[in-house]
């Protein structure tokens, strides 16, 4: 039992995130912070309400400096890089998710997660690659941020980014 709480803490980032009761404490518990919401770079909006979900748009990684990070997995990027990208899509979502309710302790459930990574033709591991958000949904709401996943390869993406990551969230109203 001890090993598989020491599993869970470590995959939440620390033993304080396990004790965080709210998104917003989980999230500094790991020590990251939202991003700025990054403008639209064509014709739709960051976020749509219908009822009680929110439909996000797609998200491209961006770097400190608000660039768009750039490559192919499985030749520019390792598996492991291109993860950790799906990981800061996932946080731009949850800024503009944010945006969106007013406060992530509002969210019910984290309904879908679809996630599109630019690869090699001969790279098939794009499920791992999308882990990298689903990780980090599940850190923030804990059970609340299981979801069901869409994760496929494609030739390029918007900007030649190497992961795109949309999702699906019930909130409260």
């Amino acid at each position: 039992m001890n090993k598989i709480l020491l599993g869970l803490a470590l995959a939440l980032g620390s033993h304080a995130a396990i004790a965080a009761t709210t998104p917003a404490e989980r999230l500094a518990a790991q020590g990251l912070v939202l991003p700025p919401v990054s403008p639209a770079i064509a014709n739709y909006v960051p976020a749509v309400r219908s009822g009680n979900l929110v439909f996000l748009a797609g998200q491209i990684a961006r770097d400190a400096e608000g660039r768009i990070v750039t490559g192919k997995v499985g030749r520019d990027l390792t598996e492991a890089q291109a993860a950790a990208t799906a990981r800061t899509c996932a946080l731009q979502l949850l800024a503009a998710l944010q945006v969106e309710i007013g406060d992530l302790a509002r969210v019910k459930r984290i309904v879908r997660v679809g996630g599109f990574v630019n690869c090699a033709d001969d790279f098939t591991a794009q499920p791992k690659v999308v882990n990298g958000a689903s990780d980090l949904l599940v850190a923030v709401f804990g059970d609340a941020g299981r979801h069901a996943r869409v994760a496929v390869g494609v030739n390029a993406l918007p900007g030649g980014a190497p992961v795109e990551i949309e999702l699906i969230a019930e909130v409260a109203d």
